[in-house]
């Protein structure tokens, strides 16, 4: 397998992606806390590690739950400018830039494959800290390029588990799809106090966060599409959808015969889970 940090050629970034002699597998990113963008943690360890254990991409697109629009977009600049979208963290971390090229070609391509609705072509957002913080542990000479899909936050999670199948035959040309949120993702129930606890979670985000692993297992898309049957806990662990989508463009590019397995299994802050998934 080839290494990221051993790169040594990549198509230019204008041409049109050719399908690969492999399908590249799906992720799904708990992305958690900002501050993982730039500390050694395990969870930025653990992206590192995944990304020697796929094959390096042609491209990287990128759901992250922190972009939520009327209506679908996708980044369509050449250089995407890296967004410091949050407050109340170090200086430090506001002055990470991670300069990624971006593929105007590939996201009119991306936007063409999608007929469900009309996708506008953005020149104004950028990599916000769900795909920056953990791409940058993946590729970290940025030399790959990497686009944004946003979520149309007047849509149903079926409607977005459909759109996700429409990009599938990216997979066939080497684009690295990422699904960036968070399983279980309560901010009003945060323990502040024990962010520094290892595997500190409530009894529920816990629960909550196995029967979601239990169903993606199973394949039981269906069940995960409609979260809120799952009981008093899917609503504490999704209080609002925006990090949980992200999981169902991850599932709706699961091909028949993928197998599916689970990273950076832990809950942090009581009501928070980093868990994430490999498909492919």
């Amino acid at each position: 397998m080839t290494n990221i940090n051993t790169l040594s050629s990549f198509k230019n970034f204008t041409d049109k992606l050719e399908e690969q002699e492999h399908l590249m597998p799906v992720l799904f990113i708990g992305h958690g806390s900002p501050m993982n963008g730039i500390e050694d943690t395990e969870f930025s360890r653990g992206w590192t590690k995944m990304a020697s254990q796929i094959p390096v991409p042609q491209a990287v697109l990128v759901i992250s739950a922190h972009w939520y629009t009327k209506g679908t977009q996708i980044t369509a600049m050449e250089n995407p400018p890296t967004i410091h979208d949050f407050g109340g963290f170090p200086k430090e971390l506001f002055a990470v830039q991670y300069p990624a090229p971006g593929s105007p070609v590939l996201a009119k391509e991306t936007a063409g494959l999608i007929h469900s609705t009309e996708v506008g072509l953005s020149h104004e957002w950028g990599l916000d800290h769900g795909t920056w913080t953990v791409v940058r542990h993946m590729y970290p000479k940025a030399n790959i390029p990497v686009l944004q899909l946003s979520i149309d936050y007047s849509k149903e999670a079926r409607y977005h588990y459909d759109l996700a199948k429409e990009i599938y035959s990216l997979r066939k040309k080497g684009v690295l799809i990422i699904g960036s949120g968070n399983m279980v993702h309560n901010l009003r129930m945060v323990a502040w106090d024990k962010l520094d606890k290892p595997e500190y979670g409530y009894d529920w985000a816990i629960q909550m966060n196995q029967t979601f692993k239990e169903l993606i297992s199973a394949g039981s898309h269906d069940r995960l599409i409609q979260y809120q049957g799952l009981g008093k806990e899917a609503l504490l662990a999704i209080p609002t959808p925006e990090h949980y989508l992200p999981l169902l463009y991850t599932l709706a590019l699961q091909g028949k015969n993928d197998p599916v397995s689970f990273f950076n299994d832990k809950a942090v802050g009581g009501s928070l889970t980093m868990t994430s998934v490999r498909v492919g």
